[in-house]
């Protein structure tokens, strides 16, 4: 009889903290995404002329460390140089990105223009993607396989 007691609490425990676990998970989740965080959504055409309509698009790389680990970044700005200086363009203040072709070995030219009209000519600070969901699915994009980015 005793045995049976037991058997059942251990059930109810597992049980209560199966929950507890359910709830921490839940609320890990709420908290990585944080409410009022401006989703943004873009029309991304590549080098072969493709348009993809992209939810939530970041500015994705990653930094290896050591031989076998790499830390991922995602950003919602892009990171320029203009001469010597890293500017990094927030998404919420560009209009539109041309991406120039650019020989192999040398950075990533690219003409971004802003919501108020002001345009200027930078190179890629880092060689990331574009990365978000298409109604296909998850899509990543290479800065350098990109003609165009518009923000909508």
């Amino acid at each position: 009889m005793n045995s049976g007691i037991q058997k059942m609490g251990s059930g109810w425990m597992g049980a209560v903290l199966c929950s507890a676990c359910l709830l921490c998970l839940g609320a890990e989740t709420a908290l990585a995404q944080p409410k009022g965080e401006k989703a943004f959504q873009v029309v991304a055409t590549d080098v072969k002329g493709v348009e993809t309509e992209v939810h939530g698009v970041i500015f994705y790389w990653e930094e290896k460390i050591s031989e076998t680990a790499f830390v991922p970044h995602e950003l919602k700005e892009v990171p320029v140089k203009r001469g010597t200086a890293t500017v990094k363009i927030k998404f919420d203040v560009i209009k539109t990105i041309d991406v120039k072709s650019s020989g192999n070995g040398t950075p990533l030219a690219v003409a971004i223009t802003l919501n108020d009209g002001k345009a200027g000519e930078f190179t890629l600070a880092i060689a990331g993607s574009f990365k978000g969901q298409s109604d296909f699915g998850e899509v990543e994009l290479p800065a350098v396989e990109l003609k165009r980015i518009a923000f909508k």
